[in-house]
């Protein structure tokens, strides 16, 4: 069954350029022309995967992706002719998958859309759930319970503490997280690990005293578990 994709982008030509390619490498395509149109889109196609530009009208890309991932972790790859860090940091933080900067090799994004949706069809069907002491992590759900609360949290800070808390003591680096969690090379200022660390902390820090989120100066970060 050939995969779906939605590209949402307003530069006609460019829209009609992805939906060519896209289709010649097998996948079922919908073009939504702006912002406004794009989560009716999504919801009527249902797609795999998601090409979406951030200078958009009636409602920019960054919204765009914060409404998709309130209901959906369908990867998202974000496309713009911006290529500030912060662009790409603001991205990242709001759960896109990957992050494109236009122009754009057409095989190299293709490249990536492989990339992502084998990151995603390797998850597989088996139950993401953890569970702590007055915390459990359900990555199916995408739900957060602290001390027998649900906590609101964002789609990769969840991801981010499930692959942490996943193998407990091990100490990832940065670099490590980036590529592991967010699922591609990461060229830059590695910060957007340390500003989603910062968050979850906020939402965990002193709630039990058998698990903590730890830095390891100089290296990266551990889900710390005594007697694990």
């Amino acid at each position: 069954m050939s995969k779906r994709a939605l590209i949402v982008e307003d530069d006609a030509n460019i829209a009609e350029l992805l939906r060519l390619y896209l289709g010649k490498d097998g996948f079922e395509t919908m073009i939504a022309a702006d912002g406004g149109k794009a989560e009716a889109s999504f919801d009527l196609f249902q797609p795999d995967v998601v090409l979406l530009d951030i200078m958009l009208p009636v409602k920019d890309g960054w919204q765009v992706c914060r409404d998709i991932r309130k209901k959906s972790s369908t990867p998202i790859i974000m496309l713009t002719a911006k290529g500030e860090l912060n662009d790409k940091v603001s991205g990242l933080e709001m759960g896109a998958d990957d992050y494109v900067t236009k122009p754009c090799e057409v095989k190299e994004l293709l490249a990536r859309v492989h990339a992502v949706l084998r990151r995603s069809d390797t998850e597989g069907p088996a139950e993401k759930k953890l569970s702590f002491d007055k915390l459990t992590i359900n990555l199916d759900s995408y739900e957060l319970i602290v001390d027998g609360r649900k906590v609101d949290t964002p789609p990769k800070e969840m991801e981010l503490l499930y692959h942490l808390a996943a193998s407990p003591n091990r100490v990832f680096t940065r670099n490590q997280l980036l590529d592991e969690v967010w699922g591609f090379d990461y060229f830059g200022d590695s910060r957007t690990v340390d500003v989603h660390v910062k968050r979850l902390r906020e939402k965990l820090e002193g709630v039990s005293d058998k698990w903590s989120l730890k830095t390891v100066w100089g290296v990266g970060y551990k889900f710390e578990v005594l007697d694990a």
